[in-house]
């Protein structure tokens, strides 16, 4: 059975599993074929043979991302699965993990090598350090921890985690990790600067991804941020 879902020309996602502390919240891989015909992978999830030869079967990846602090945890394995592909990442996620070897960190500014087709906007003003992506062709914006989108969860646990934070049923933030967010009034105008974008949906790595009003969802999601 595929893996790779197609959400539009040049554009897939994989999901997998993923536990926060003792929370199911899965996770979620992007991938994203360039105009060059280069393959840019977002957020890796563990890489078995079959997905690896999904992935193979579109093209070269030439490019992998770790797009912020916390999703990292694979990007060795995909490292080594590419082993000609550069990885990017934020400064503090090179400092995490002095293991990793990134060919470049993100500085506010979109790779040249990507800027036909993406564009990177960095969050400010928050201890993730996520930087998200916008995919013009498809007004995609790709983001991992920018919200989360849970309509339905079968894991008691997490369900009353979600309720408990005010995003279970909503795309939102989590009321406990609204705390990393130290620098709201930075962070305000990075939201501002997607929503000043125009959005057909958001990826993001928890939760169902987005694919109505996701302008609307975005700045009614991000509102508690003030």
């Amino acid at each position: 059975m595929p893996r790779l879902i197609p959400l539009a020309d040049n554009l897939w996602v994989a999901s997998a599993p993923n536990r926060f502390l003792c929370f199911e919240v899965g996770t979620r891989m992007t991938l994203v074929r360039l105009s060059s015909g280069a393959l840019w992978l977002h957020s890796p999830i563990a890489l078995d043979a079959a997905l690896k030869a999904e992935i193979d079967a579109l093209g070269e990846v030439q490019f992998i991302v770790c797009p912020n602090d916390f999703h990292h945890l694979f990007a060795q394995d995909a490292v080594a699965a590419y082993p000609s592909a550069q990885l990017f990442g934020p400064a503090t996620l090179a400092k995490k993990r002095p293991d990793l070897r990134f060919a470049s960190l993100f500085d506010g500014d979109t790779p040249t090598a990507w800027r036909s087709d993406l564009c990177a906007i960095s969050i400010h003003g928050s201890l993730l350090h996520e930087t998200v992506f916008y995919h013009g062709a498809s007004q995609t914006l790709i983001s991992s921890d920018l919200l989360e989108n849970f309509h339905h969860c079968d894991h008691t646990p997490t369900r009353w985690w979600l309720k408990l934070g005010g995003c279970y049923g909503k795309a939102t933030w989590h009321r406990v990790l609204r705390l990393t967010y130290t620098g709201r009034k930075a962070a305000r105008a990075s939201i501002d600067q997607l929503l000043a974008l125009p959005l057909k949906r958001i990826i993001l790595a928890h939760g169902e991804i987005i694919e109505d009003n996701a302008n609307t969802v975005l700045r009614e999601g991000m509102a508690w941020l003030k």
